[in-house]
């Protein structure tokens, strides 16, 4: 048993066309599945990825209409990575940021990676990182027909940051019960007077195997509103292994969901000590169960669970296109 890395984030946004609209025509990630919340039909669950979703490449949102603004702060996920081929494609991400007025950092040195912070429309906090140096988790492929450059576009998900008040108990988390190692330590980004952010790994290692704890005692808790990431899910084999994983966070008294089918993976959910939810989500079946690999995220696709309610849960919805 042990984790393959980080399968997706899960986010919150208030405005579904807005969100399509940055995430493939400025990011150039491709909209691989276009469904609905499953525990809450009236609104969109939209993925993004690589070419075809692969597990490792995902970022997708919940839509909540009129979502106030995320109340930053601790006990909660503050940024997502996403992986680039190598430095030379931070410059071209840095320039097109610029001509497209995305609020964006300088690029910096962060763990020994090149990386440029940037947030989307809602302040969602996030930073491309180089894959120069990388030799962990293998990346995805980006999309041909993307709307930016496919050699220079998103090959997954890197490193994502956990903010707690007290970083011990998330860490025994992931050190006793989930199997990552503790790897190093550096300086924190925007002040050095702040403890340093302490990097954790599982799998084959490298990006697309990271958590990375930083401790922040001078902030109040978040308030997740729009903007905001929902929780963070690490890749498990098979449902099989998944089931085993099941019965080790009920051993380890870990408020948990149980085995939850999703149709496109099946998961399970619990919160660690800091209250921050985490996903454990196979591997598998994938995207194209219900759509052929051309014609992803084209149309509004149902699990069969859902389907023979499909005229109401259309009428509900607002077309994005």
């Amino acid at each position: 048993m042990q984790l393959k890395g980080i399968h997706h984030v899960s986010s919150l946004t208030a405005d579904a066309r807005r969100n399509v609209d940055f995430y493939t025509n400025v990011l150039g990630m491709r909209l691989v599945k276009k469904t609905v919340n499953q525990d809450d039909t009236s609104v969109y669950h939209l993925f993004y990825g690589d070419e075809r979703g692969n597990p490792g490449t995902e970022v997708t949102f919940f839509e909540i209409p009129m979502a106030a603004s995320n109340k930053r702060g601790t006990n909660s996920i503050t940024k997502v990575s996403l992986r680039v081929p190598g430095d030379s494609a931070l410059e071209y991400w840095k320039q097109r940021f610029e001509e497209h007025s995305v609020q964006h950092g300088d690029i910096q040195k962060q763990a020994g990676r090149l990386v440029l912070p940037f947030e989307d429309p809602e302040g969602h906090r996030m930073q491309f990182v180089s894959d120069e140096h990388d030799q962990g988790v293998e990346p995805g492929t980006p999309w041909e027909h993307s709307n930016a450059s496919p050699a220079n576009g998103a090959t997954g998900l890197g490193p994502v940051r956990l903010t707690v008040k007290t970083a011990e108990p998330t860490a025994a988390v992931l050190k006793d019960i989930m199997g990552f190692s503790e790897i190093q330590s550096y300086p924190h980004p925007n002040d050095t007077d702040l403890p340093d952010i302490r990097v954790f790994e599982t799998g084959k290692g490298g990006s697309g195997a990271e958590i990375h704890i930083e401790t922040r005692s001078d902030l109040p808790a978040e308030r997740q509103g729009r903007g905001a990431v929902h929780h963070v899910a690490f890749r498990v084999e098979d449902a099989d292994e998944l089931q085993q994983w099941i019965e080790r966070i009920k051993n380890a008294r870990l408020p948990n969901s149980g085995f939850v089918e999703r149709y496109y993976f099946q998961s399970l959910y619990f919160r660690e000590p800091n209250g921050i939810l985490f996903e454990l989500a196979t591997d598998g079946p994938g995207f194209e169960g219900d759509e052929p690999f051309e014609h992803l995220g084209e149309s509004l696709a149902l699990p069969p669970f859902l389907e023979p309610s499909r005229s109401e849960i259309e009428a509900r919805l607002k077309p994005i296109d």
